[in-house]
């Protein structure tokens, strides 16, 4: 029996690539969903494991560099496997790792399982990019990409919700048992529902028409490119070190606001693991700043802007105000660190909507996985340098050099991509 499309070729869906982006989305909320659940138990879990503060860094660390190490591969792995196959593998062995979780017996086993946690979850942010190359036009890309870059959020936003009522009837450990079952579940759906859309029978035919005449080109080149060439054609352009220097330094913004902020939120404002949940608002705020990216910087390119330089206008009002991140400490009020914390996570989260749209329009198809998946290696190590530091400095000081430190972090990026990243693929240098 022939599998290659979901269903009949009398049925179709208008405006089916926003119900693949749908897909994206809901993979990105399992994703942060099974990330941020250690960090919402964290008090439960260390103090039932004899964990500190700094071992709990240890612990982020080891997720961010499994997290490294599957973002250099598994970039690679979809532009061999395609889209479909690689992001089932991904969730799939996601969510079996999670769910080891609640089976950890001290520092080791809990590091071993967030390790393996971090080689699967890479993945879905290497896949997603390549589906929003295969089924996005210029125009809607920026959307697409904040459509699925808002399930972090949305994700951190459940996680507490969810999490803390879990865990008063199940335990810490229980709710291991139950959220990695979301995960098998959306693989099941993906699998049925995902194909190409020169394959796809639900796709009308003016919308295929749409997608394919609009696709981006790959500027000649030839699908039969070995690999090696491939990476030479990366490793060589200095527009990619530039994105994943960009990336090292503000991507660890948005670590910190998961890994971290509900800690601070424990011991410098001295709330309870159940109050925890009120932290819900900071996400949503950062779920508005992944969506707004793409729709601002799209009614850019509606109106006649090249679309990099549409990204930049965006990437460029995020950078002015992420600094405000030390009034976060600062603020004499409860209430005042979420709403400064709010600020910064919209800010960071249009930043980080933007750059992945800004890669997408970069890089040419074929290669664009593995070029994105070694850019955002830059994103897990500068994770890994934060998880050590953040734990560092909260042992021996105070949260406040932490918030400190975020002040420069984006502008010195933003002035990475204006001098080295502002020209088109193959254009190895910029001026300014």
């Amino acid at each position: 029996m022939s599998v290659a499309a979901p269903v009949t070729p009398s049925f179709k869906i208008r405006h089916f690539r926003w119900w693949i982006a749908g897909l994206l989305l809901l993979a990105s909320i399992l994703n942060y969903l099974d990330r941020n659940t250690v960090a919402v138990l964290a008090p439960s879990i260390q103090e039932d494991l004899g964990i500190s503060d700094q071992q709990y860094g240890h612990v982020m660390s080891f997720f961010m560099v499994a997290y490294t190490i599957a973002y250099l591969c598994s970039g690679w792995l979809v532009d061999w496997l395609g889209a479909r196959i690689s992001l089932a593998l991904f969730v799939g062995w996601w969510a079996v790792a999670n769910s080891l979780t609640g089976f950890a017996r001290g520092v080791g086993s809990l590091g071993i399982s967030r390790f393996m946690l971090g080689l699967g979850e890479a993945g879905g942010y290497t896949a997603s990019p390549k589906v929003v190359a295969e089924w996005f036009p210029a125009k809607d890309r920026g959307i697409a990409v904040g459509i699925y870059s808002v399930g972090g959020a949305l994700g951190a936003v459940i996680a507490p919700l969810l999490v803390v009522g879990l865990a008063g009837h199940l335990g810490w450990r229980g709710v291991f048992a139950v959220t990695p079952l979301f995960g098998l579940g959306f693989v099941a759906l993906w699998l049925w529902i995902y194909r190409k859309p020169e394959e796809h029978r639900w796709l009308t035919e003016e919308e295929r028409a749409l997608i394919l005449t609009e696709r981006k080109q790959d500027d000649g080149a030839t699908k039969d490119q070995t690999w090696r060439r491939r990476w030479s054609e990366i490793l060589r352009n200095p527009a990619v070190w530039a994105l994943m220097f960009a990336r090292l330094l503000t991507d660890p913004v948005w670590y910190f606001l998961n890994f971290w902020l509900p800690k601070y939120m424990h011991t410098e404002r001295h709330l309870e693991q159940g109050q925890l949940s009120r932290i819900w608002v900071v996400y949503l705020a950062a779920d508005v700043g992944f969506l707004a990216a793409g729709f601002i910087s799209g009614w850019f390119v509606k109106h006649g802007t090249e679309s990099m330089a549409s990204r930049r206008r965006v990437l460029l009002g995020a950078a002015c105000l992420v600094p405000f991140a030390p009034l976060i400490a600062l603020t004499p009020t409860v209430g005042g660190s979420f709403a400064f914390a709010a600020l910064v996570a919209l800010a960071h989260t249009a930043w980080l909507s933007s750059i992945s749209t800004y890669i997408v329009d970069l890089v040419p198809k074929r290669i664009l996985a593995t070029a994105f998946g070694f850019i955002a290696a830059g994103s897990a190590a500068g994770g890994i340098m934060m998880n050590e530091a953040v734990g560092w400095v909260v042992t021996h000081h105070s949260y406040r050099p932490v918030f400190y430190a975020m002040i420069g972090l984006h502008p010195v990026a933003f002035a990475l991509i204006w001098l080295f990243a502002r020209k088109p693929w193959g254009q190895s240098t910029a001026r300014i």
